[in-house]
């Protein structure tokens, strides 16, 4: 599969549609009540095929190694983020703590479109992949956390509310709920579900791209703080975190396609659970700084051309 196959399927082209559409300031919008909506279905679908798979597949050796290795990985990439931010990026401490915590976590939509372009491409990943996306939101939260007190002093401690919004926040519960219960029901009790959470799939997610689109670059347009400097490091992140990536699921063994998919949750940024969590935790960080770089850079550039490029490695370094 070829980066041309990924550009030109649906997906991206509605992606790039909405990119154009406020690029030229449309007044196309999709209402917010449906975004959220069509958010929540593609994370209930997500866990729902993930789990059913796994309860075919049983309990396996990758499953077990890919989770301790996506651990690591979102608890250990924000600490080179915050090197990068600070020398090369000269934010603050602080700023740099809330912008790397988001570098360290993954993005579902980035997740759900590889899948779909992997899927289209022969190389579907294992269907474990959907819980590896759901440990690796939380661990690079406390990551952000310890990094922004270092480097700031007094400001980001901890509390309750913090711990129980990284907990028990909703895309979390919701992935790993939906993977419970796809898990607990299998294929023979999902079929009379899929025609919903299967056959309306790449429609939803083709109208989400393109809200999602529309919203990354109307973001940018807004943002002051976005330095040239900043600008590129939201695009070096994703291809160092990503190649890293690539490098430990070739290590661990895993199948091309989830190796390639593993390669990208390393490589994407969280724009929604961290951003949540550092609303909380830090909140004299810069939202528009963060939001920006994770949201209307970084999303943009892995969706376009990150995702192409993690295939195409992991698919290398398999040989």
């Amino acid at each position: 599969m070829g980066p041309a196959d990924t550009l030109l399927s649906p997906v991206i082209l509605f992606f790039v549609l909405g990119v154009l559409a406020a690029a030229v300031r449309s007044d196309l919008t999709i209402p917010e009540s449906m975004a959220k909506a069509m958010s929540l279905f593609l994370m209930a679908a997500i866990g729902l095929k993930g789990g059913v798979q796994v309860a075919a597949a049983g309990l396996t050796g990758g499953m077990v190694a890919a989770g301790l290795a996506g651990l690591a990985l979102s608890f250990g990439l924000p600490f080179l983020a915050f090197f990068l931010l600070r020398r090369w990026g000269r934010l603050d401490g602080l700023n740099a703590g809330a912008v790397a915590a988001c570098y360290g976590s993954a993005s579902v939509v980035t997740f759900a479109t590889a899948s779909e372009a992997l899927t289209r491409g022969g190389m579907a990943p294992a269907g474990y992949m959907v819980a590896v996306l759901a440990i690796m939101e939380t661990p690079a939260i406390v990551s952000g956390m310890l990094l922004a007190r270092r480097g700031t002093p007094g400001h980001g401690r901890p509390g309750g509310h913090l711990w129980r919004e990284v907990l028990l926040n909703g895309s979390v519960v919701l992935l790993l709920g939906s993977f419970a219960i796809g898990a607990m029901i299998g294929k023979a009790r999902y079929e009379p579900i899929a025609p919903m959470f299967t056959g309306l799939w790449s429609g939803v997610l083709c109208l989400f791209l393109l809200d999602m689109g529309l919203i990354a670059v109307r973001r940018l347009r807004d943002s002051k703080a976005v330095t040239l400097r900043l600008g590129m490091l939201a695009v070096a992140l994703p291809i160092i975190n990503g190649s890293i990536g690539a490098l430990v699921a070739r290590g661990v063994g895993l199948d091309p396609g989830s190796a390639a998919a593993f390669a990208i949750l390393a490589a994407s940024a969280s724009y929604i659970a961290v951003p949540a969590a550092m609303r909380l935790a830090l909140p004299k960080a810069d939202p528009g700084l963060y939001l920006s770089l994770s949201l209307a850079i970084t999303f943009p550039f892995n969706i376009l051309f990150g995702i192409p490029l993690f295939i195409a490695l992991s698919t290398a370094l398999a040989r």
